[in-house]
């Protein structure tokens, strides 16, 4: 417990005297005032305040102005306090049940506040924070006392005001409370400024808003939405992330103050235009390192080569391969920046690597060392690729989808020569509106069919490609929602199970009849990674999702055969601890399923890990993993006995568990373990297995 004492220090006595009668008078004016809050203890206020922190900070100041919600202060004066109770436990049941949640959100332009589900208590500890500090708004004791955590409360911006308005009348500023600050002239974003302002919206922002800043997984940032946001209101959400699943990069120190404020400038601008690749660039790209006939014929490693695990070190732009029973390093191979997933040829010799430059590398791991035969660049941002795994075609072709420009294009699957490009601009499927960005987001290979299933995110279309056929055409695309995100297969590998995330919802597509089955809201924002599949007790086979917007996990039946009740219905909704949860795993073998929350607002919340138990239904245990960094995406060996776990730190480690007993055998570190992410393991991923 750290204890803060905030004092004034001044030239003369009378001006001190007037300083506390002043604040005095003022304190007395709060205590009348604020009669909830007067029977809360110091450790209910401290309590709330943790919570306002954590939950609303990002969007709502107490005394200061709207940003993303309105100004909280004095709300305990303009609403009953059971309705604001109400509001705080459940803000999303309100909306759908009480007239006056209906109008606030109608008011609002339809945004809707994501439900905080606290509990009474902790919603009376939230209210009374709110009116403390909105007395302290008012004004202040001359000497206020916070006591804190470890993890410190930040001041609010009441806070603060409070602060100025003792300095002020100490004569030690000469601003009154409740001024504007003096206005700051934005940052010269020309030249140099303005390309390191875009390249920090690439690797940071793009992912999740496009390039062109429509939104996707995250909201629209256009200019027109950035202005109404304001700039303070962009540099708080920067710094301290939202509950929805966007990082605290400020309080991470991911971004520096500089950059925040950068940014917040850089988003008032319009959108370049990004550039276009054509296939005459593509091929100049290309690079044969090692001919098909330089190649083993067979494996010379002395590793198992099939447990063999490709983990990406995002921001070291490289590829480390580890022998899982050794649990040594093979090797590290540079691929390029931020490499997102890795994938597996059909027969595992290969390793396809592709990163967010749109760079394509090629590993191969039958040489007595991991070794990098070919590399290409088909994209100036991409997230996903594939080979083909149909029988006749194995390992013969890859498909590289890109984030920008909208197109796809086909490669050698032996060397990465570039064989065709294919332009996916694709007007949306419900309004007709034309699109200049539709991104391709996940891609799965069927296994009933010589193709590929893409998702095209922005048109909300799952298209199938027939690389059968010459020029690799899409030859049937399939409504299904926009936003489309991540997903996988389900354990026919007939249906093929995505997200579209903005719109949260599942949507199932029956590959083997090229079909829109159905599509199922399941929370804010799902992210199943290539989902999990497992035996529930009953309802048959299913499968789930994790949430970036809200602690949730969501099963849903997927044995339409044998349980066809349940097929693509929701069956449980299990309660997690934390929003931001990007990854769910398990094996056939596992009686367990793991999940993430990386996302998540609140440091300690990035770090933990939750599994859920196969037979009682039901969170086994959450734990935290790590005293830094996230803990981020698992990985089973090929026998299925142990789950790796990454460290995403600069200081990064593998956390090696068993899958029986949840109990830690080993950490693998090392200098070369820089920010790993992602964790491929070559048998599970070429035989599709989650």
């Amino acid at each position: 417990m750290r204890t803060d004492t905030v004092s004034v220090r001044c030239g003369g006595r009378r001006l001190v005297r007037v300083a506390i009668l002043i604040a005095a008078c003022i304190a007395l004016v709060v205590l009348v005032a604020g009669e909830a809050s007067a029977a809360a203890t110091t450790e209910d206020i401290t309590a709330g305040g943790t919570i306002f922190q954590k939950k609303c900070v990002s969007c709502h100041t107490i005394g200061e102005g709207a940003l993303l919600g309105p100004d909280l202060g004095d709300v305990h004066r303009r609403r009953e306090r059971t309705w604001l109770v109400r509001w705080l436990m459940d803000s999303g049941a309100m909306v759908e049940s009480d007239p006056e949640a209906r109008k606030l959100v109608a008011d609002r332009g339809q945004t809707r506040m994501k439900s905080l589900r606290l509990n009474d208590l902790e919603a009376q500890q939230v209210l009374a924070y709110i009116e403390t500090q909105s007395g302290k708004s008012e004004g202040a004791a001359v000497q206020m006392v916070v006591e804190r955590t470890d993890a410190a409360v930040p001041p609010t911006p009441s806070a603060v005001a409070a602060k100025q308005l003792v300095a002020y009348v100490a004569g030690e500023s000469a601003r009154p409370p409740g001024a504007p600050e003096p206005a700051q002239a934005s940052p010269a974003l020309a030249g140099e400024a303005f390309e390191e302002a875009k390249e920090l919206y690439f690797d940071r922002c793009a992912g999740c808003h496009g390039l062109l800043r429509k939104g996707a997984t995250g909201p629209n940032i256009e200019p027109k939405r950035s202005a109404e946001l304001g700039v303070k209101a962009i540099q708080n959400i920067l710094t301290n992330g939202t509950p929805g699943g966007m990082p605290a990069f400020g309080v991470e120190k991911i971004l520096t103050p500089d950059d925040v404020r950068v940014m917040a400038s850089y988003l008032q601008l319009p959108a370049p235009d990004p550039p276009a690749v054509s296939f005459e660039e593509i091929r100049e790209s290309w690079k044969l390192l090692v001919p098909v006939a330089r190649r083993p014929k067979a494996p010379v490693t002395k590793h198992q080569w099939d447990n063999y695990f490709g983990i990406i070190l995002r921001d070291a732009g490289k590829v480390a391969i580890v022998d899982g029973d050794t649990k040594e390093m093979a090797a590290v191979i540079d691929t390029g920046f931020a490499v997102h997933i890795l994938r597996s040829s059909s027969t595992g010799r290969y390793f396809y690597a592709v990163g967010r430059d749109g760079r394509v590398s090629m590993i191969d791991l039958w040489t007595e060392k991991p070794t990098l035969v070919a590399q290409v660049k088909g994209c100036v941002d991409a997230r996903s690729i594939d080979a083909s795994k149909y029988k006749g075609y194995e390992d013969k072709l890859l498909i590289e989808g890109c984030y920008w420009p909208p197109q796809y294009v086909v490669f050698d699957g032996q060397t990465l020569e570039p064989k065709k490009v294919v332009d996916i601009t694709t007007p949306a499927y419900d309004t007709g509106e034309e699109l200049k960005e539709v991104r391709v987001a996940s891609i799965v290979p069927s296994h009933h069919g010589p193709q590929w299933v893409i998702s095209l995110k922005e048109s909300g279309h799952v298209a199938l490609v027939d690389y059968s056929k010459p020029g690799f055409p899409v030859t049937k695309k399939i409504a299904a929602e926009r936003f489309l995100h991540d997903g996988g297969w389900d354990r026919t590998k007939q249906y093929f199970m995505v997200a579209a995330n903005m719109r949260d919802q599942m949507a199932v597509i029956d590959v083997k009849n090229g079909t829109l089955v159905t599509k199922f809201k399941t929370g804010v924002r799902p992210h199943p990674g290539r989902g999990a599949n497992w035996e529930d007790p009953e309802f048959g086979w299913v499968n789930g999702t994790t949430h970036l917007g809200e602690g949730k996990l969501v099963i849903y039946g997927a044995d339409p055969v044998k349980k066809p009740q349940y097929a693509w219905k929701v069956v449980r909704e299990v309660p997690l601890g934390e929003p931001g949860g990007l990854f769910i795993k398990t094996h056939p073998k596992s009686p367990w399923v793991w999940l993430d929350s990386p996302l998540s607002n609140d440091p300690k919340g990035t770090r933990q890990i939750c599994v859920y138990s196969k037979k009682a239904a039901k969170i086994d245990r959450c734990f935290v993993a790590s005293d830094r960094g996230r803990a981020v995406h698992f990985e089973y060996d090929k026998a299925g006995n142990e789950v790796w776990v990454s460290v995403w730190d600069k200081d990064g480690e593998l956390i090696v568990y068993d899958d029986k007993t949840l109990k830690e055998k080993t950490r693998i570190k090392g200098d070369w373990l820089v920010t790993p992410t992602g964790k491929f393991n070559v048998f599970n991923t070429a035989g599709d297995v989650y």
